[in-house]
């Protein structure tokens, strides 16, 4: 072969090369994704997402990287997308305490438009526990104390304004009661809380399941509209005459003004992992169904519960509580 005719080979190799680079530049994913988890580390939401990053890592191809940021009643990891650029590879969890908390701040801090919603994922199981060798055996021990001694009751939940807060707030006002409410970070530090007496007792998503089946905590209730199939001997604060119901969905989300583009792979990829074998055992050892909405379909349900959480904080008298 010729100098010249190498040359020219060499030179058309590179020029093909210069056209198909920017198209592989431009496909989604280009890089690892961030995943923001709005709770701490070692809780049934973080094993939960862990999973479901895993899963979507190997469709997509790309790493997923789950990151703890835990704080502000669970709205701090979805707060973080505002300075992150809405190319997809920034996205946070998105829980219910995002569609009330604004109606509970004096002076909104942020507006639930602000976001991309890309898919529901899960929804989880709330219920009440204390400790085993509490005194308190059920529910109506815990009213009887309640109001025996005004004041004294102390309960934990993983955040102001989140669904475990707020659905103890319910019930205690429908039981004429006043509980002294103590926000914490997380499940794991809720129920270190609990076990180490900080609190008589702890209203969570399952992150007390462990405890329960170890014999450290006893479940009081749930809150479901109907029982657990997991502990299907726990009644729920609706059958005890408390009419309570919380089912706390949640999903994940981007920054405002998202690339549809990447919206649609990831939703596509986030349906796909919802079926993964390791992603459902998850869900099912925190007793968590899947409940995988679309981003048009989560998009719509957020209009809707914004306009219900609104009226539940109007109902329970917190508006400009925080």
């Amino acid at each position: 072969m010729t100098d010249r005719r190498r040359f020219l080979q060499t030179g058309a190799t590179l020029a093909g090369a210069a056209l198909v680079a920017p198209v592989r530049a431009q496909t989604f994913p280009s890089r690892p994704i961030a995943l923001y988890c709005a709770f701490g580390a070692g809780g049934p939401t973080d094993l939960s997402l862990r999973a479901f990053a895993e899963a979507t890592s190997k469709i997509l191809g790309q790493s997923m990287i789950v990151e703890n940021k835990p704080g502000a009643g669970g709205t701090l990891a979805a707060l973080s997308l505002r300075s992150a650029r809405p190319d997809g590879h920034t996205l946070a969890q998105t829980p219910m305490s995002l569609f009330r908390i604004p109606y509970m701040q004096k002076n909104p801090t942020f507006d639930p438009s602000d976001f991309t919603y890309v898919a529901n994922l899960t929804g989880y199981t709330f219920g009440l526990v204390v400790r085993s060798d509490s005194a308190l055996k059920s529910i109506q021990d815990l009213v009887d104390h309640a109001k025996a001694h005004p004041g004294e009751m102390t309960y934990g939940s993983t955040g102001v304004g989140t669904s475990p807060h707020l659905a103890v707030e319910e019930f205690a006002s429908k039981a004429g009661i006043t509980l002294n409410h103590v926000p914490y970070k997380g499940s794991a530090d809720l129920m270190q809380g609990l076990i180490g007496g900080q609190v008589m007792a702890a209203s969570d998503s399952t992150g007390w399941a462990p405890f329960v089946e170890s014999g450290r905590a006893r479940i009081l209730a749930t809150y479901g509209s109907k029982r657990t199939v997991r502990w299907p001997e726990v009644p729920t604060l609706t059958e005890l005459g408390f009419e309570t119901v919380s089912d706390s969905p949640y999903g994940v989300g981007g920054p405002k003004n998202m690339d549809p583009k990447a919206v649609a792979v990831l939703e596509a990829a986030f349906r796909k992992a919802s079926q993964d074998a390791k992603v459902i055992e998850t869900l099912a050892r925190y007793d968590q169904p899947v409940m995988f909405m679309d981003s048009a379909e989560y998009t719509a349900w957020a209009h809707k519960t914004l306009a219900a959480e609104k009226a539940t904080i109007a109902r329970l008298g917190l508006q400009g509580t925080m």
